[in-house]
């Protein structure tokens, strides 16, 4: 592949391991047109598969540093390894791409001690994709939330029904951060788009609101009936 300054490739991301996650990942990046996206596997199967729908696929050892400076993978300012079974190629891989510099390295881990590992290591973000969507779902499942979104520090967004306790009451009536701890951040009608919410806002039954705060906070808030 022929070399690029990392200035001309702004919009531009490696995906290393190319099996579920690192494909649909790749794809994922490719669908609005504005990303170029360098798919690396070891695997010609399935560097073959992913032929003409990423901006280049490549077969090759990611654990060899002179593999991917040949193929430019030290000029790019992002990378995501999807390396998954394989727990030294995901290390020798990350340590590698730590090594060259790159700015945002992703990883992906199969166990808590693989992702303490790769912490260790120095990326950037470690993944683990089962567990969290696992804890996602389980956080749906047991409350009254349309969709949750968990953060490292312990904060959290939820998209919910207003409770009953705030309906028809503007919400700094409500006294949402003194009684409940959180904050609702936008709110929509059936029919209508989400706006940002103010202290006058006034919700209804059938209203859906975006929530954040504290974990615990926002589990109970949404949990009142």
């Amino acid at each position: 592949m022929a070399r690029r300054s990392a200035a001309a490739r702004p919009r531009s991301v490696v995906v290393i391991g190319l099996g579920r996650f690192g494909r649909s990942l790749a794809l994922e990046l490719m669908e609005d047109g504005q990303v170029d996206v360098l798919g690396i596997d070891n695997d010609p199967k399935l560097v073959d598969e992913l032929a003409g729908q990423l901006t280049h696929a490549v077969v090759a050892d990611s654990t060899r540093e002179e593999a991917l400076r040949q193929l430019s993978v030290h000029e790019f300012d992002r990378a995501v390894v999807g390396i998954g079974t394989n727990l030294e190629a995901s290390i020798l891989t990350v340590s590698t791409l730590l090594q060259f510099g790159i700015r945002n390295v992703w990883a992906k881990a199969i166990s808590e001690s693989h992702a303490r590992i790769l912490t260790q290591l120095g990326a950037h973000k470690v993944i683990r994709p089962e567990h969290e969507m696992g804890m996602r779902v389980a956080h749906l499942v047991r409350g009254r939330m349309l969709d949750y979104i968990e953060f490292d520090d312990g904060y959290a967004m939820a998209k919910t029904l207003p409770p009953t306790p705030i309906v028809g009451q503007t919400l700094s009536g409500a006294k949402l951060r003194s009684t409940y701890r959180v904050t609702v951040v936008a709110h929509h009608r059936p029919g209508e788009g989400f706006t940002y919410a103010t202290p006058e806002t006034v919700l209804s039954a059938d209203d859906v609101i975006i929530v954040s705060g504290q974990i615990r906070d926002v589990e109970a808030f949404s949990s009142l009936a």
